[in-house]
């Protein structure tokens, strides 16, 4: 509590502004502190006294949340919340939310941006023509045509069958799918036909990623799903970067194994400036903004601030990720 008000602290953001949430934070009559943390001492000497921390990429480890004791609430202000440990929090009756389904229709049109763009070759053609080479562009071919392409969707979520529905809709494109936890006839009813793992690869022309980062999901695309590809097919990815082998994706694209990538996110988030892959002619990245519209920045900061408020009101979070936390709570 800061002069008897509860503290609030956003520990890092990456947005052009904060007025969204913090009108929200404010006008429930909240402290709202703003950071830029990068380790755990940041976050710690940041988030002393807080009653809330709204969290970005700033790491919120077991010895940070020990080390804050009068903390309540963990709000990760985004879908995906790796860079919080959710068991610690739980142990320590620290309620954890996230903010998922935000900016789900701007990722499903960046997605698609980014295939369109990977198959009928814009950065290669837009390079010939600046150069002066307007009559080489046939060095860009194949250029296929897109009515009745193969659409391969990996995580057949929300985001993942907007997609669907768009390519489909929009360009004619035949969708397959592969979701680990999701059914058959789910997929069948949102307009795409279920295939196997392997299957998705070896059959699609293009392949839209939309999977968290889990246990199961890390690497989870390498070497043997890459070489299972066709040499023409595109491989985009708007979910999470370390789903993709990076080193294998460089070598695919190296070696012909693929046509080309569109990348929102990667392993490592800003990448290294001495990544291969950014060397690549073929690969187009985007810094993890598929999610980005005027709406969804509002949407985002909003529905975190208030998942704030709710707690501090005594209340709980709309979208609470470990309700072990609360019995932690009473007990102690």
């Amino acid at each position: 509590m800061t002069g008897g008000r509860p503290k609030v602290v956003i520990t890092d953001h990456v947005y052009p502004t904060l007025e969204y949430g913090r009108a929200v934070l404010e006008g429930f009559g909240a402290s709202c502190e703003i950071h830029q943390c990068g380790s755990e001492e940041d976050v710690l000497r940041a988030g002393s006294g807080a009653d809330a921390l709204i969290v970005t990429y700033a790491p919120i480890t077991r010895r940070v949340l020990s080390g804050l004791g009068s903390l309540k609430l963990v709000v990760r202000q985004g879908t995906g919340y790796d860079n919080v440990d959710l068991e610690a929090a739980t142990e320590m009756g620290i309620m954890v939310a996230n903010v998922p389904r935000f900016g789900g229709e701007e990722v499903a049109d960046h997605s698609i941006a980014l295939l369109l763009a990977l198959l009928r070759k814009l950065p290669a053609l837009d390079g010939l023509a600046k150069a002066g080479r307007w009559g080489e562009w046939h060095s860009a071919l194949p250029l296929p045509a897109l009515d009745g392409l193969t659409l391969g969707i990996l995580g057949f979520g929300k985001v993942g069958q907007q997609v669907a529905r768009k390519a489909k809709a929009a360009f004619g494109m035949e969708i397959i799918a592969h979701h680990p936890r999701r059914g058959r006839e789910e997929l069948l009813a949102a307009g795409a036909r279920p295939v196997g793992f392997g299957e998705l690869f070896r059959e699609s022309d293009a392949l839209s990623i939309h999977l968290p980062l889990t246990g199961e999901t890390f690497h989870l695309v390498g070497e043997e799903e890459l070489r299972m590809m066709k040499p023409t097919a595109v491989l985009v990815n708007a979910g999470r970067g370390k789903v993709v082998d990076g080193r294998a994706l460089y070598r695919a694209l190296k070696e012909g194994w693929i046509s080309g990538a569109g990348l929102d996110v990667m392993e490592e988030e800003p990448p290294d400036p001495k990544d291969p892959l950014l060397t690549l002619p073929n690969v187009m990245i985007t810094p993890h903004v598929a999610w980005y519209s005027e709406r969804s920045l509002r949407d985002l900061q909003e529905r975190a601030a208030r998942e704030v408020v709710r707690v501090l009101s005594g209340g709980l979070p709309e979208n609470l990720l470990n309700p072990g936390a609360l019995e932690r709570a009473r007990r102690s």
